[in-house]
């Protein structure tokens, strides 16, 4: 299974464009993003222009927005409220993750120095919220009410999935049912909406888009299995240390996978291991290995090619353009990507 999945990742990679290239396909788009951001956010008080200002120089590599742009070139042409629907997404997005830096006391991210790190909670919480009402403002802007309740019922998709995510965590609900039902609240749902609502902005609402919410739902699912993975070989470069996810009692797909493994001696200790309250860092380790050696890495990695045959299923059914080519190297970008 491992020798059959990397092969296929060394054909994606060798046909792939990368991120890069997508990014200058709509450089022009992109800038008119960019500065709808900054013009949004722009206020009368110096020191939200400052905070603003110092986070808006690390800025992600916006997926969201290209998806929501990407989705608008598929079935229409961009326009003025594709821009602000996508300026309205990335900045509902990056609220969540100000607001997600304060609960995790997270001190830096994409390299720099988190806003609840360089100012204070206070701080942080207030200029989330700000992120937020900016967002909407975005939304509104466009006359479409899809696309307002779009971004409403996502930023309640987001919360409702992070509490998911606490509940199943204290108290201990480890099937892979659950954990997909969590990741596709938490991290897919923002996906689905950025291809919503890039064609609602260009007013289509029909076949055509449940079938792209599909493709938009396995690639999300696809990012959360990734960020997973990345748990389990802790790096510098992606900022975050091995195990993160179990010291907050967080089983993630690799070891859901390998505690499934009943037919493993060591199944029922590590079952019992991984519902202790508090995991000590060599009980850490413990469970890790664990799931290395059961194949719960090679199995979330055939999950991913799993969805990802899904998809370029779906993206078949489109005639094939430079927008379907960009879609697909996305999809194959998330999986690959180190970080």
């Amino acid at each position: 299974m491992v020798c059959k999945f990397f092969v296929i990742l060394q054909i994606i990679t060798q046909q792939m464009s990368t991120l890069e290239d997508i990014q200058q396909s709509i450089s022009t788009e992109l800038q008119m993003l960019n500065q709808r951001i900054a013009e949004s956010l722009s206020s009368s008080n110096k020191l939200m222009n400052q905070v603003v200002d110092g986070y808006l120089k690390s800025k992600g590599k916006l997926i969201r927005p290209i998806l929501v742009i990407l989705s608008a070139k598929l079935f229409g042409q961009v326009n003025d409220r594709v821009i602000a629907s996508a300026a309205a997404v990335e900045m509902l997005h990056n609220a969540s993750l100000i607001h997600d830096d304060v609960v995790d006391e997270t001190k830096m991210r994409r390299s720099r120095p988190t806003i609840n790190s360089l100012w204070d909670n206070h701080i942080a919480v207030l200029v989330g919220d700000f992120f937020v009402s900016s967002a909407l403002q975005q939304a509104i802007s466009t006359g479409d009410i899809r696309i307002v309740n779009a971004l409403a019922t996502l930023g309640k998709l987001l919360s409702i999935g992070e509490i998911d995510q606490i509940y199943n965590a204290r108290f201990h609900k480890l099937d892979e049912k659950a954990y997909f039902e969590i990741i596709s609240r938490k991290t897919a749902s923002l996906f689905v909406s950025c291809i919503k609502i890039g064609a609602y902005s260009v007013d289509v609402d029909d076949k055509r888009l449940q079938s792209m919410c599909t493709f938009a739902e396995l690639l999300g699912l696809c990012f959360q299995i990734k960020d997973d993975i990345f748990d389990y070989f802790g790096d510098e470069k992606i900022g975050k240390p091995t195990g993160n996810d179990l010291r907050e009692n967080k089983i993630t797909l690799p070891l859901l996978y390998a505690l499934s493994r009943t037919d493993h001696p060591q199944c029922a200790d590590m079952i019992q291991l991984s519902r202790k309250e508090e995991l000590s860092t060599e009980e850490i380790h413990t469970l890790i290995e664990y799931a290395k050696e059961c194949g719960g890495i090679e199995y979330a990695y055939d999950t991913m090619d799993r969805f990802r045959a899904q998809a370029m299923e779906i993206l078949d059914t489109f005639p094939s353009s430079d927008v379907t080519r960009a879609l697909a190297s996305i999809f194959d970008y998330i999986i690959i990507r180190e970080k």
